[in-house]
């Protein structure tokens, strides 16, 4: 077993881990945090996306040892008490999303995003998105969200 120290969501946590415990089957697993989706386990999928130190990143393709030291930000850390994050309710207000499952690590990435591209075109959401798979929306109503999200606030990052 290995010790961890990882802030997610604002709160310290301290742990013994497997060395070998996936940081999604931690934050899954160990600290409750379901929102983050395990979807293919090879990291095409992006259900799983989370912020590590402020970046999108696959939480399959990291171990919970390397997140020691680190803060994560999950999709349950995005709302401000019950204020949904501003590219949340653009994704509920576009009705950007159909069964949901893509949907949490859609919109890590797309807040990911418009942190690096405040004011993306069509093509650019694309391109920044296009490692998150949706079986379901056919991706238009995501892009028009993610767009409206940018249009409707000067920071959509994630501390806001």
């Amino acid at each position: 077993m290995s010790k961890i120290s990882v802030t997610v969501d604002g709160m310290k946590n301290e742990d013994d881990v497997e060395p070998r415990m996936l940081l999604v089957h931690y934050l899954r697993d160990v600290l409750g945090k379901t929102g983050t989706v395990v979807g293919c386990d090879t990291s095409n999928c992006g259900a799983c996306t989370v912020h590590l130190d402020g970046k999108a990143i696959k939480s399959c393709t990291m171990l919970a040892v390397q997140a020691d030291g680190h803060e994560v930000l999950t999709i349950e850390g995005l709302a401000d008490g019950g204020e949904l994050h501003p590219m949340q309710r653009a994704f509920h207000e576009k009705h950007a999303l159909q069964c949901g499952y893509c949907t949490p690590g859609m919109i890590m990435a797309a807040i990911d995003l418009l942190n690096e591209n405040p004011n993306p075109d069509e093509q650019e959401i694309r391109e920044g998105i296009e490692g998150n798979l949706c079986r379901c929306t056919g991706y238009q109503n995501i892009v028009e969200a993610i767009k409206h999200a940018a249009g409707n606030s000067s920071s959509v990052g994630a501390s806001s």
